[in-house]
């Protein structure tokens, strides 16, 4: 049995867990809460490194409970990117002595990728179109051909931040998108805002900056309600699309955003129209953590896929579809 220890650290999630193929063995999670306004990053990087040998030293004695011993564990796996650099680098340093402690391989793993393996392992899709929504990305993916194919994204600014964006206008604390929630289910009416679909592309900043103005004439209600409508709607054209173009049947919902229940509900109308199947994996597994970076990490160590701890640098711009997806095998698949 392959068991994995990942570190999760983007963006305000510390959080680090133990796999193996079969389940989560161990997990652990401190989380940045800034005092005031949005995530910051020298703050949420001083944050992880005051953490991270405690949220280690808790994981590693979970295991030992268990049952285990850290010499059962094979790999080391940490995010990456993409994420924000201060972040990226101080859990890259932790993962590089835990490896060197170990004294076993790192194997770096995409943050986005990790959000759709985790989707895959807890729920049963097979080889969905996914919605990735979260803080800092937006994404409508696909495998094919040995990669996940980006076939939409946003322009600008990722939906979570987005709605983020928009909270902190109308005085509302971090995170927004919750709060946003909240107010739009006691929305008596809809006010017009932008609607921005390029092509298969998406943007959100447009439409964050017309919702703050519209406060002026409109009730936070009715602005949380319009500014999720049109934002969600784009979201859902687009991965509709994406379902026509790949000719797939099942739809996975992937990243932080997707806790949010109405965007769940526009996907699962769009879904039951076309015949597709769509999926959720738990809440807990929505959002940032480190279960998803071990279990993508154990994916690609399988695989044969190790990362040197010479090229273990972090790439916050780190793209998904530059990563070659070992671990899948697909013999009908045709070579774009």
């Amino acid at each position: 049995m392959t068991t994995v220890l990942g570190i999760e650290g983007t963006a305000w999630n510390l959080s680090a867990a133990i796999v193996d193929e079969d389940d989560v063995i161990a997990e652990v999670t401190e989380t940045y809460r800034p005092a005031t306004g949005g995530i910051h990053p020298r703050e949420a990087a001083q944050h992880h490194a005051m953490y991270a040998s405690n949220v280690i030293e808790r994981l590693l004695n979970e295991f030992r409970e268990n049952g285990h011993h850290p010499k059962d564990i094979d790999a080391i796996a940490f995010s990456q990117g993409p994420g924000l650099g201060a972040c990226l680098r101080t859990v890259a340093t932790s993962a590089r002595a835990l490896a060197m402690s170990l004294d076993v391989p790192m194997v770096g793993v995409n943050h986005c990728i990790a959000h759709i393996e985790i989707g895959r392992w807890k729920t049963p899709a097979t080889d969905p179109v996914v919605l990735y929504v979260s803080g800092g990305n937006s994404q409508v993916l696909a495998h094919r051909a040995g990669k996940y194919r980006i076939f939409g994204e946003t322009l600008d600014i990722g939906i979570g931040n987005a709605l983020d964006k928009f909270a902190r206008g109308a005085g509302l604390s971090h995170p927004g998108g919750p709060k946003v929630e909240a107010y739009a289910k006691e929305s008596t009416g809809y006010v017009k805002m932008p609607y921005v679909v390029k092509g298969m592309d998406f943007s959100f900043s447009g439409l964050s900056t017309a919702a703050k103005d519209a406060l002026s004439k409109h009730s936070l209600e009715d602005v949380c309600y319009s500014f999720q409508e049109n934002a969600f709607a784009m979201l859902v054209e687009v991965t509709e699309r994406a379902l026509a173009h790949t000719g797939k049947n099942e739809v996975l919902l992937a990243g932080g955003v997707g806790a949010n229940m109405r965007l769940r509900e526009m996907l699962d109308v769009m879904c039951d129209d076309r015949g597709a199947r769509f999926y959720v994996p738990e809440r807990k597994f929505m959002g940032d953590n480190g279960a998803m970076i071990a279990y993508t990490g154990l994916l690609m160590f399988k695989s044969g896929t190790t990362t040197p701890i010479d090229q273990s640098h972090v790439d916050p711009s780190f793209r998904p579809d530059t990563v070659d997806v070992t671990w899948i095998t697909d013999k009908h698949e045709e070579v774009l």
